[in-house]
């Protein structure tokens, strides 16, 4: 089958990889070479690094819907078109342009957590199993008829990066079972229920910060939900402080203070249960264990953050 392979960062490398294990990847379309890093460097994305390393044509359009970039898609005569994580919207135009039209993989058990941030969403809102879904596109956010899904158990201590890395690996499993499927004309089409959807936007800086005001597990699962990125943080003074991870605690005090230093943490009060603070990192320097970081700001116990 002639692909179109639509993609930016590590989570679409390996639903690539099997895509040139088993068909004619004719182009790949990813974001253009970003500058980042203290140099500010340009760097190409993990995409389309993957992509030169075998020899693949790559384009990098600003905006994949102008008519000149369509136009040269359109010349490719791809049978199908495969996005994962690309980042741009496709217009009806390219939706309609291929034979069996544009596959997608996203990762959550859809209609749960349409929109940029799923994975983030399925730790801080506590659920224990989540997944991904490859679907038929259309023109709305995540709308588009169910091909197939596979589940993926949250573990207790799970990372968004760790739950990341194991759902990049499945979808790309997924991705080859459903594309075996439509080319051999068996492919299963399921609608969504629109009405259970729920949506897991773009995450802000806001959505990662910590009040020590709420209860314990729900900081645990934010922490753990944000990181590695945008990593939750908190003010200490004025400054902004950012955790790594931690641990809840049935010890209880006020919310805010600095109960105990445990071990290489810090035990911080919340608004049920409290926190053990074991890796945080100040503004411009290195993320260090939370005895460390209060000794760095003389921090002793009955002191507030």
């Amino acid at each position: 089958m002639r692909i179109i392979f639509m993609g930016t960062p590590d989570f679409a490398v390996p639903s690539l990889e099997v895509l040139v294990e088993e068909h004619d990847v004719v182009a790949v379309v990813t974001q253009p070479d970003r500058r980042s890093g203290r140099g500010q460097r340009l760097r190409p994305s993990p995409v389309k690094e993957a992509a030169l390393k075998h020899g693949l044509t790559v384009l990098q359009p600003e905006k994949v819907g102008v008519p000149e970039v369509m136009d040269e898609l359109e010349a490719y005569g791809a049978d199908l078109f495969v996005v994962v994580a690309f980042g741009q919207k496709l217009p009806d135009r390219l939706l309609e342009m291929p034979k069996y039209g544009c596959v997608n993989v996203h990762s959550s058990l859809l209609p749960k957590y349409r929109g940029a941030a799923p994975i983030n969403a399925a730790i801080v809102q506590g659920d224990s199993v989540t997944g991904v879904t490859t679907m038929y596109m259309d023109s709305g956010w995540d709308t588009g008829d169910i091909i197939l899904q596979a589940e993926e158990p949250i573990l207790p201590r799970d990372t968004a990066g760790a739950l990341h890395d194991r759902l990049m690996v499945k979808g790309a499993e997924l991705l080859r079972e459903t594309v075996r499927q439509i080319a051999a004309g068996n492919a299963p089409r399921k609608p969504q229920d629109h009405g259970a959807a729920s949506y897991a936007f773009k995450l802000s800086k806001d959505d990662s910060y910590v009040d020590f005001k709420e209860p314990a597990d729900r900081l645990d699962r934010l922490i753990r939900g944000m990181n590695p990125w945008p990593l939750a943080y908190t003010y200490v003074g004025e400054e902004t402080v950012k955790i790594h991870e931690a641990l809840p605690s049935d010890a209880s005090g006020a919310p805010g203070e600095i109960l105990a230093l445990e071990g290489q943490g810090l035990l911080v009060g919340c608004g049920l249960g409290s926190l053990l603070l074991l890796k945080v990192q100040r503004p411009n320097a290195k993320a260090v264990s939370g005895v460390d970081f209060a000794n760095g700001l003389r921090l002793r116990v009955g002191d507030y953050l």
